[in-house]
């Protein structure tokens, strides 16, 4: 009786696997090209662009490894492209960025191309490229200080049709080459932006052509109800419960306080669900700190997805069983025109991701992460000038250099290229090499931070030092700090990272503080110097096993007074090598936590 649904469920767990990889791989296909073609360091090197399949009724299908706060909710600029273009035909394509019709912020352009079979819309490929300028007001595509969009200043494109019948509009190419500082660079990541978008369409018609149009729609439903069902297993093995929890971002120009952000989470095991209700939340602030819908959502659902099960699909059937509660004119939620959202993908959105997956970890141990490394340090921050090399050509570009912060999990410790909480190590790091080739800048520093880390039984990631400074020519740097005040928080006994940190030596000087918020210019022979947030720690420190301990400090992140005054492991030095002294070891765990951390203290004070 029980092997015929037993056989006949295996050729549509086949189908399901087949198709679902052959989405993944279109998307990855669509990654590369726009990767290998892009002309910015930010999306070459950086990688900050995302690549997703949308279903003609607005469903996230495919993502592949996308940037979680690009693509949970893109679904959105889908629809807005749908409402908008009743007139939707094979071979156009749309430039979208608008926050308020479904973006992440002015920052990340988007190309949306319709994909038609047998004259019937069926997909949406989206390819999401994050702008070395955008054309605010100052030259980076982030500005906090912006009071509203026309302080801000970006350009913005509300879903506008930019190629009919695979043709440029050119009003739209003029209308940016005429107002972006680096016009020849931004048409470049158009064109690798639009060729991956291209790439897609074409690989998504091969599908259709071989396996059919209703084997492959039909394939999108069946998907979305094995995501869900997973999804729904995931939370009813959790216990029921209702979460309150807040975080705080660090103070900021005209917000001395800073904002304080607040969740109620329930968890309802029986119903298979997770609600997450921030209505409960200030309104919006005159900055550009706001978060957009899309990053709301996308910031909200990252939280509840880094604590479950990495293998459950991340598209909108597992999202049916996440509910995100939101309201109109707060910092989290909705905003509305004229709102500046300038930093939507980043501070508010890093808290937010914080707040609800260290929350979780208090459903009981091996559940929820850490909190990990925040803010937007100079050494992810964006350079401009002109390099002098070239004939004093202008540059603009956000460079990829020095955050870490990975928060530890239950399980494992932090990702030391995690980079930000919204792009989960999805990022990459840059090439010293190849950006002081693209870009007139030196980098004479560059190293992770010993006793940065969070501690704990399994230990966040320790925070990193990034010294440069521009080659000839005066250079500008935009740069904001989070994590400075309100470091990343340990969970069930783990301790805080490191925190973050700024300065800058003239030529010929010695360091100088400067603002945590700000533009700095620096001149031939300066430096700016920045210290970016370590992740923090998950269990109590001195259950972390002392050979752990002992690479740490081999590896330099730890040093054997903080093994001793944290950890409780002795580490000794023998015949040139470190190694582990496990009788002291024995002895220091068997006294109470923090004797001798405070031992420590009073040999110092003396």
């Amino acid at each position: 009786m029980t092997s015929m649904p037993e056989t006949a469920a295996r050729p549509q767990a086949l189908r399901l696997a087949v198709l679902s990889n052959r989405l993944d791989a279109i998307c990855r296909e669509m990654t590369n090209t726009l990767q290998k073609s892009g002309r910015s360091a930010v999306l070459s090197m950086g990688r900050d662009f995302s690549v997703a399949i949308v279903t003609a009724g607005h469903e996230l299908l495919a993502a592949a490894e996308s940037l979680p706060v690009h693509v949970l909710g893109i679904e959105l600029q889908a629809r807005a492209m749908g409402e908008l273009h009743p007139d939707l035909a094979s071979g156009d394509a749309f430039l979208h960025n608008d926050p308020y019709l479904g973006n992440s912020h002015h920052a990340d352009h988007t190309i949306l191309v319709p994909v038609f079979w047998e004259g019937r819309h069926v997909f949406t490929v989206c390819a999401k490229a994050h702008q070395a300028d955008a054309g605010n007001a100052v030259p980076t595509t982030y500005f906090p200080q912006a009071r509203d969009v026309y302080e801000e200043g970006a350009l913005s494109f509300p879903c506008v049709r930019i190629q009919r019948e695979r043709r440029d509009v050119d009003d739209i190419v003029r209308m940016c080459r005429r107002r972006i500082r680096v016009p020849e660079q931004w048409y470049g990541d158009y064109l690798a932006t639009l060729g991956a978008a291209r790439i897609g369409e074409r690989r998504l018609l091969e599908l259709l052509e071989r396996f059919g149009g209703e084997e492959v729609t039909g394939f999108a439903e069946q998907w979305f109800d094995y995501s869900e069902a997973r999804m729904r297993n995931a939370v009813a093995r959790l216990p029921r419960r209702s979460l309150s929890a807040t975080t705080r971002l660090d103070p900021y120009p005209g917000l001395p306080d800073g904002i304080e952000l607040s969740a109620a989470i329930a968890i309802e095991p029986e119903e298979g669900t997770v609600t997450v209700d921030l209505r409960d939340n200030p309104d919006c602030v005159p900055a550009g700190l706001n978060l957009t819908e899309a990053t709301s959502i996308a910031a909200a659902a990252a939280g509840v997805y880094n604590s479950l099960d990495p293998d459950i699909p991340h598209n909108s059937g597992s999202a049916r069983r996440i509910r995100v509660l939101l309201r109109r004119g707060a910092v989290v939620g909705i905003p509305e025109h004229p709102t500046s959202c300038s930093m939507a993908t980043t501070h508010v959105a890093d808290r937010l991701v914080n707040m609800i997956q260290s929350s979780l970890s208090r459903l009981g141990e091996g559940h929820g992460l850490a909190q990990g490394g925040l803010g937007m340090p100079p050494s992810i921050g964006v350079i401009s000038g002109r390099d002098g090399r070239g004939g004093g050509a202008p540059y603009v570009n956000q460079v990829m250099l020095g955050a870490t912060g990975g928060p530890a999990g239950p399980q494992a410790d932090g990702w030391v290229n995690y980079v930000l909480p919204v792009v989960a190590g999805l990022q990459y790091r840059d090439s010293v090499e190849i950006d002081e080739q693209k870009y007139p800048l030196r980098v004479d520093e560059q190293r992770l931070l010993a006793d940065s880390e969070g501690a704990g039984r399994r230990r966040g990631a320790p925070g990193a030092r990034l010294v440069y400074g521009p080659v000839a020519d005066p250079m500008t740097v935009v740069y904001s700090l989070d994590g400075r005040v309100n470091r990343p928080e340990g969970v069930r006994g783990g301790g805080p990272g490191g925190a973050s940190a700024v300065e800058v030596r003239r030529a010929g000087g010695g360091p100088e503080p400067i603002e945590p918020v700000g533009r700095v210019t620096l001149d031939p022979g300066d430096r700016i110097v920045a210290i970016s947030c370590g992740g923090g720690g998950y269990g109590d420190p001195r259950e972390r096993e002392p050979a752990r301990v002992l690479h740490d400090v081999r590896e330099g992140w730890v040093t054997p007074a903080r093994a001793r005054a944290v950890y409780g492991v002795a580490v000794a030095e023998r015949d040139g090598e470190l190694v582990l002294d496990a009788r002291e070891t024995e002895l220091l765990r068997q006294g109470p936590p923090g004797a001798e951390a405070a031992n420590t203290d009073e040999r110092k004070r003396r």
